[in-house]
């Protein structure tokens, strides 16, 4: 079981990889100004506006599958993580306190003695 989260997890994360790399390939709005006078786009593979539909389809697809993937590694990890607070940890018949030392830091002045002025 665990030879498949490992390779579910190594997918998951190439396709994340993937998807940050396709998005930062695609062009922005503002340069369609460009290729809509011609600037570059007839040296391109996939013309002026097919790069657009192929990337933004391989994004949505990616996307997808990473969806798929999150999903399917949340639930089969589900109940294998141990949920424990730092408080747990703490043994509380362990915890000594020492008054000596905070006796002589402790003010001088009586706390029953109404204020007299």
């Amino acid at each position: 079981m665990n030879d498949a989260l490992s390779l579910l997890l190594t997918f998951h994360v190439i396709i994340a990889i993937l998807i940050v790399a396709l998005i930062l390939i695609q062009k922005g709005k503002g340069a369609d100004m460009g290729s809509a006078f011609g600037a570059g786009a007839s040296g391109t593979i996939f013309g002026s506006k097919g790069s657009a539909n192929f990337l933004s389809r391989a994004t949505a697809i990616l996307a997808t599958l990473f969806f798929i993937t999150s999903l399917t590694l949340a639930y089969l990890n589900k109940g294998t993580v141990k949920v424990e607070s730092v408080l747990d940890r703490v043994q509380s018949d362990k915890i000594i306190i020492d008054e000596s030392e905070n006796q002589e830091l402790s003010p001088l002045i009586p706390i029953d003695t109404p204020n007299k002025r």
